[in-house]
């Protein structure tokens, strides 16, 4: 049985008409090369350079996360508050091995008030792909090697930018869903937010057969790939996927999630409207927690 891959697309080959027709309409993922000829280095200087000052919300996800069942989990990763340092005290974190030692990160960070927003090397790319539709701005991902944003789906496009250092993407697509074993939508009655139906209850490098015997039909279906520096992944809505931090220098990436285009591709898929379900699920405990810790309020309806 041949193993799925994902194909490995030099821009030179790849028109904006191109990419559109061959991958946002089709929902097929690729791996995009030569979109970042020159780029400086995204190491902790450059972005020191850049972010020192800038308050940044980390968390410590602990390592020992990843061997609990997920079942007994009460939260996801971006469940958990986050503490809030300068980006410099950050980075000293990261010099220092105890970012790696507890597993801290920084996750999904807007840079849409600092000066990396308007960087030519972002920017460029959404023109020569002829990108439409954004979801959202920029998000930065900084951390040291061996952190896992365990397995999920987003409802929307995605665009992964790397810049620094390698990421094992796992990836499966969205025909998956129930062979994942997604968390049930009802979890968000008890855990608002904090746990999210877009999450899979499964380790797809440790399938566990007993507990989750439909599993071994999605890893037929798995696909994996090192994305390194300068490339760029592109995952279309729905499409499941684990990533990992490599190495064990500082690892940086830059993603944006962009609507489905055309929007109606996606209007009637389950695999979208569950999430949006989930959300509205999760309103009571959001609501109740508010109540009761007034101040936790916004970091709460950011989670939205």
């Amino acid at each position: 049985m041949s193993t799925p891959t994902i194909p490995r697309i030099p821009i030179e080959s790849l028109t904006s008409q191109g990419f559109f027709n061959q991958h946002r309409k089709t929902n097929q993922p690729a791996v995009i090369l030569d979109l970042l000829p020159d780029q400086p280095s995204w190491d902790l200087d450059f972005l020191t350079h850049y972010l020192g000052d800038y308050p940044t919300p980390v968390r410590a996800y602990g390592r020992e996360r990843y061997q609990q069942d997920k079942r007994e989990w009460q939260e996801i990763g971006r469940g958990m508050e986050p503490t809030t340092l300068s980006f410099s005290e950050f980075a000293e974190l990261i010099q220092t091995q105890q970012a790696r030692d507890r597993d801290i990160y920084l996750a999904k960070f807007p840079l849409v008030n600092t000066p990396l927003n308007h960087h030519s090397v972002l920017n460029n790319i959404i023109n020569q792909l002829g990108l439409t539709l954004p979801a959202t701005g920029f998000n930065l991902w900084v951390g040291p090697g061996g952190h896992t944003t365990c397995l999920h789906y987003d409802p929307v496009d995605s665009l992964l930018i790397q810049l620094q250092g390698d990421k094992k993407v796992v990836m499966f697509p969205p025909t998956e869903l129930n062979n994942l074993y997604p968390f049930p939508i009802s979890v968000h009655l008890k855990h608002g937010l904090k746990l999210r139906a877009s999450y899979s209850q499964v380790y797809p490098d440790r399938p566990d057969f007993s507990a989750f015997p439909k599993l071994q039909q999605a890893l037929k279906q798995r696909y994996e790939i090192t994305l390194q520096a300068g490339e760029v992944l592109y995952l279309p809505a729905g499409w499941w996927h684990e990533v990992t931090t490599l190495g064990d220098e500082v690892v940086c990436s830059i993603n944006r999630f962009w609507h489905p285009h055309p929007l109606t591709a996606s209007a009637w898929s389950w695999n979208k409207w569950r999430i949006h379900l989930g959300s509205l699920f999760a309103l009571p405990k959001v609501f109740w927690d508010g109540i009761r810790q007034p101040q936790t309020w916004h970091s709460l309806l950011r989670r939205i």
